[in-house]
């Protein structure tokens, strides 16, 4: 992986994108970003691959063998309880199903758009499955999990869940006519206002929900020829574009070809244009919280100090306990789109 700096005023690096579920690199207030995307074929009785497993290493299949990695999951794909303190996970679910359930007792299956926001805060212990939940038909599951700091005053706060479903998540589309044919760029916008489009609340003690933070998470879709314009932010904080899908991005002109990431000042208007074919791109952007950060597996605290008190109080309460009879819940093949939080209010969509 190879960092290169640039000479274009509006370009300040790129970054190659590695292969796989590999993590991208990210800049703080991030700490990952990845992206999953697995072919899997039509489920079976237990909504897992109705396809053989062989070769496959069940609990550790990050291969992608036969298109579909099977991830710490045995029966079904997908991530069985495990904990988290000390940050946010914001899983951008563009295909596909995922079942969720937690120790505060809530629990979700989203997809198709939807977009879960959760703050692990001081602890959370929660599982992310797969069901592939068509017989008949391929289970194609497409996600991002990105990783959101925070700040040492808030990595102790209570654990907070939160749903933005599809029909919340504001989106801005501009035509480009090109040779007589209008050509769209979408952008989703999850979090950080874009123009007049403002995106629903993120949690109340995530860095996002300060204002001069500039925290920005948007999703771009962009046909061939098509154009747009990102505007400048008044705060002159990193700006990152995950150019994930597609043949080749224009930025201010200059040609980025392949998958990338591109860092860019949020203090100037870029405009992008897709060229050859459609364009995919994450985008990134906010103010650095500038701490120390220690790290060792699903917990982040700012000292090894306090890593190894996690790992003890984990060991002392398992962040509340799991009120589940297995560590891979799912909701059933016939359930609908639909959210049970831990005070009982359930949406359904």
């Amino acid at each position: 992986m190879s960092s290169q700096p640039r000479p274009s005023s509006s370009i300040l690096k790129t970054i190659a994108l590695p292969p796989g579920t590999t993590p991208w690199p990210t800049l703080d207030p991030f700490l990952f970003c990845v992206h999953h995307l697995d072919h899997y074929p039509a489920g079976n009785e237990q909504m897992g691959p109705d396809a053989s497993l062989e070769g496959h290493e069940l609990g550790q299949d990050f291969a992608g063998k036969d298109g579909f990695r099977m991830y710490h999951g045995r029966v079904m794909p997908g991530f069985p309880s495990h904990p988290h303190r000390g940050f946010e996970t914001v899983t951008i679910a563009r295909q596909g199903l995922i079942d969720h359930a937690d120790s505060l007792g809530a629990a979700a299956r989203f997809g198709n758009g939807d977009v879960q926001w959760l703050t692990a805060g001081a602890g959370i212990v929660h599982s992310e499955m797969f069901p592939l939940v068509k017989r008949d038909a391929p289970n194609p599951a497409e996600l991002f999990q990105i990783w959101l700091n925070l700040p040492a005053k808030s990595k102790m706060v209570k654990p907070y869940f939160s749903m933005l479903w599809a029909d919340t998540v504001p989106e801005m589309v501009i035509e480009t006519v090109v040779d007589g044919e209008a050509k769209k760029a979408k952008v989703s916008v999850i979090a950080g206002r874009l123009g007049d489009v403002t995106p629903p609340p993120p949690p109340p003690d995530s860095w996002a929900a300060k204002a001069e933070s500039a925290v920005a998470i948007w999703s771009l879709t962009m046909d061939e020829g098509s154009k747009l314009t990102l505007p400048a932010d008044t705060q002159a904080v990193p700006r990152t574009l995950y150019f994930f899908a597609g043949q080749s991005l224009r930025i201010d002109g200059e040609l980025v070809t392949g998958k990338q990431g591109v860092v860019l000042s949020a203090d100037h208007e870029v405009t992008l244009e897709a060229v050859g074919e459609r364009a995919e791109i994450l985008m990134l952007q906010g103010r650095p919280i500038g701490e120390p950060v220690a790290q060792h597996g699903p917990f982040v605290m700012n000292t090894q100090a306090e890593i190894r008190q996690t790992f003890a109080d984990y060991q002392r309460t398992q962040f509340g306990g799991w009120p589940w009879p297995v560590d891979d819940p799912a909701h059933g093949r016939e359930r609908g789109r639909f959210a049970r939080h831990a005070d009982g209010r359930t949406e359904e969509k």
